[in-house]
């Protein structure tokens, strides 16, 4: 599931960026970018949850620390680039 919220998020960060650049109302789509971006984590962490009900030990050493670090990196990049155009639409007003 995370997976699918994933790429569903950056789908709509795209189609934020474009619509900005083509000078469309592009808010629904940072919008989505963003909420997309939170279900990916939510979906994550219950996977993790479903590992330690199972007591998965081996997948969680072996996936978490690395997962971990991508999760913080995607989403930082994420924020960044789906509030991208208001901080251009500031920076054009000034």
């Amino acid at each position: 599931m995370w997976l699918l919220f994933g790429a569903i998020a950056i789908i709509a960060t795209c189609i934020n960026l474009y619509m900005y650049r083509a000078g469309k109302d592009y808010k629904l789509a940072m919008a989505m970018g963003l909420s997309f971006t939170a279900l990916t984590i939510v979906a994550d962490y219950s996977m993790v949850s479903d590992w330690v009900k199972a007591e998965d030990w081996s997948a969680l050493l072996d996936v978490v620390p690395g997962m971990a670090m991508a999760l913080w990196v995607l989403t930082i990049i994420s924020i960044l680039l789906n509030i991208t155009p208001i901080l251009l639409e500031l920076k054009n007003k000034k």
